[in-house]
């Protein structure tokens, strides 16, 4: 796992690139999230698609909502980068798009995108 942080106008954000899942369920999500925050300082999160379960882009398992509900819980703002396009399933296509609508969970291609989301989030 790589890890760096970013500030960009006095915002704290941890950009995570790893070849390995880190996120596999909810507990490891949450775990991910508290190391981050603890030890950077950091309330935003990039974190490309690799590292997160192929399960998580399954909506019938369930593990992208809960998942994603730990960092709601918590208020901490998470950006997914990669290629989503290799989903057929239109109820992600839609999850992903309703996602991208708010200010705190965000998909999208690459990881410059994903900290300007970041940056940019209220």
């Amino acid at each position: 796992m790589k890890k760096r942080i970013i500030q960009i106008n006095e915002i704290s954000i941890a950009v995570v690139n790893s070849e390995q899942v880190i996120i596999k369920d909810s507990q490891s999500a949450l775990d991910f999230m508290s190391t981050i925050s603890y030890y950077d300082k950091c309330d935003r999160i990039v974190i490309n698609k690799q590292a997160i379960t192929e399960e998580f882009f399954k909506l019938s398992t369930g593990i992208a909502g809960e998942i994603l509900q730990k960092f709601i819980n918590y208020s901490k703002k998470i950006a997914i980068a990669g290629d989503f396009s290799v989903y057929p399933s239109k109820p992600l296509k839609d999850f992903i798009y309703e996602c991208n609508r708010g200010n705190d969970i965000f998909f999208v291609a690459d990881e410059q995108t994903a900290i300007n989301k970041l940056a940019n989030a209220l």
